[in-house]
C-alpha cells in the first residue's frame, strides 16, 4: 500500500503512526486527488448530511463522532474499521518498508471516512511481477447497491471482500507470509459481519439535480447538463453498462484496450490485456479522481476521451464537454 502526503501526516497527526514508506513514493499531486478528508453521508442519517464534521475518522475520534448516531453492532464495525492490523508493508518484522516498526494499516487508512484518498497497491493474485497492476483504493459509498466487489475478483458480497482483505491481499495472497507477519483472521460472524453492517450504510454525496429515477430534474439542470445526458444514455452508450439510478450493472466487462498496442515494459509495468472489469458506479463519480481502476485516468475529460477511442464514438468537442457536464451532476 502506497499512501499519499496528505493522509500520511493527518495520520501521524491523530494516531502517531507513520505510514512513509523508504522505498516508494506517492507521485500523483494532490489537486488530482478526492478532497481530503471526505465528507462521509449515511444512508440511515441523510438529514445530517456530513457526519464527519469535516474531520478524518479514526480509531482516536470515532466514538465520540458516532457514539449515539449509531447502533452497538454498527458502532462496533466502525471501531474494527479504523482498528490497525498488520498488512504486508506495514507490521512489526524485519522486512517492513516503514522505518519504524508499526501497528499496522486500518480498513479506513485507503477508505478515508468510508470514501478514498486514492492509496494505491499492487493486486495480489496476479504473476509474474511485471504483471501485476497497481490498482487505486475505490470509494465505499453507496455499497449496499453493488452485487460484486473488487475491480477484478468479482467477489460476491461486502463480507467476503473484507475477509478476503484480511486472509490475502493485505499479504500478497502468501498465507505463510501472513502468519509470520501477525495476520489477525476476523470472525464471520461477530466482525466481518458487523463490519458490514456499517459499510452497508454509506451512503452517496447528494445529488440536488437527480430525481427520483436518477436522472436529471429539467427544471433543475442546465443546457449542457441535459445535452450530456441525452449523449450519456443514446450516441455515447454510457448507460449500456452504467445504468439508472446508480449508474451501474454490476457486471464485469471487458474493454479489450489491448486492440490498440502492442504488449510492452513501461518502467518494470507490463501494460498488456486488463481483462474483464468491474462496472463501477458513477453516482458521486466528480468526488474520486482518479478514474479507472488504476487511476490511469487524471480527470473526468481524460475519462471520456478514454472511451470516446476505446468504443470508437467520434464525440464532438461540444459533445465531451456536455457529457463532462452531466457526470458532474451525477
Amino acid at each position: 500500500m502506497l499512501f499519499p502526503k496528505f493522509a500520511i501526516d493527518e495520520t501521524k497527526k491523530q494516531t502517531g503512526r507513520d505510514l512513509t514508506r523508504f522505498d516508494l513514493e506517492f507521485d500523483v499531486p494532490d489537486h488530482l486527488l478526492p478532497e481530503f478528508p471526505p465528507p462521509m453521508y449515511l444512508t440511515t442519517r441523510p438529514d445530517l448530511g456530513d457526519v464527519s464534521h469535516g474531520k478524518l475518522v479514526t480509531m482516536d475520534n470515532y466514538y465520540e463522532l458516532f457514539n449515539g448516531l449509531l447502533n452497538p453492532k454498527q458502532l462496533e464495525g466502525l471501531r474494527l474499521l479504523v482498528a490497525e492490523f498488520p498488512q504486508q508493508q506495514f507490521n512489526e518484522t524485519e522486512d517492513r518498508r516503514s522505518e519504524r516498526a508499526s501497528r499496522g494499516v486500518s480498513c479506513f487508512d485507503c477508505h478515508a471516512n468510508g470514501h478514498t484518498n486514492r492509496a494505491t497497491h499492487l493486486v495480489g493474485d496476479i504473476r509474474p511481477q511485471e504483471y501485476r497492476h497497481r490498482i487505486n483504493t475505490p470509494s465505499l459509498r453507496g455499497v449496499n447497491i453493488q452485487r460484486m466487489f473488487g475491480s477484478q475478483r468479482a467477489l460476491k458480497t461486502v463480507e467476503d471482500f473484507t475477509e478476503f482483505e484480511q486472509r490475502a491481499a493485505y499479504f500478497d495472497g502468501d498465507p505463510v507470509i501472513a502468519q509470520k507477519k501477525g495476520v489477525n483472521i476476523l470472525d464471520r460472524g461477530s466482525q466481518v459481519h458487523a463490519m458490514a453492517e456499517f459499510e452497508e450504510i454509506l451512503d452517496f454525496p447528494p445529488a440536488p439535480k437527480l430525481g427520483i429515477d436518477g436522472k436529471l430534474d429539467p427544471r433543475k439542470a442546465d443546457a449542457a447538463e441535459m445535452r450530456g445526458q441525452q449523449l450519456f444514455f443514446g450516441k455515447a452508450r454510457c448507460a449500456e453498462c452504467h445504468q439508472a439510478p446508480y449508474y451501474t450493472d454490476n457486471l464485469m466487462h471487458n474493454l479489450q484496450a489491448e486492440r490498440f498496442y502492442k504488449p510492452h515494459l513501461i518502467n518494470g509495468m507490463m501494460a498488456s490485456s486488463d481483462g474483464p472489469i468491474k462496472t463501477f458506479p458513477l453516482r458521486g463519480v466528480k468526488d474520486s479522481p482518479p478514474y479507472l481502476h488504476d487511476g490511469r485516468l487524471l480527470t473526468l475529460e481524460d475519462t471520456v476521451e478514454f472511451f470516446n477511442l476505446i468504443v470508437e464514438l467520434r464525440l464532438t468537442e461540444r459533445e465531451k464537454a456536455d457529457l463532462v457536464a452531466f457526470l458532474r451532476a451525477l
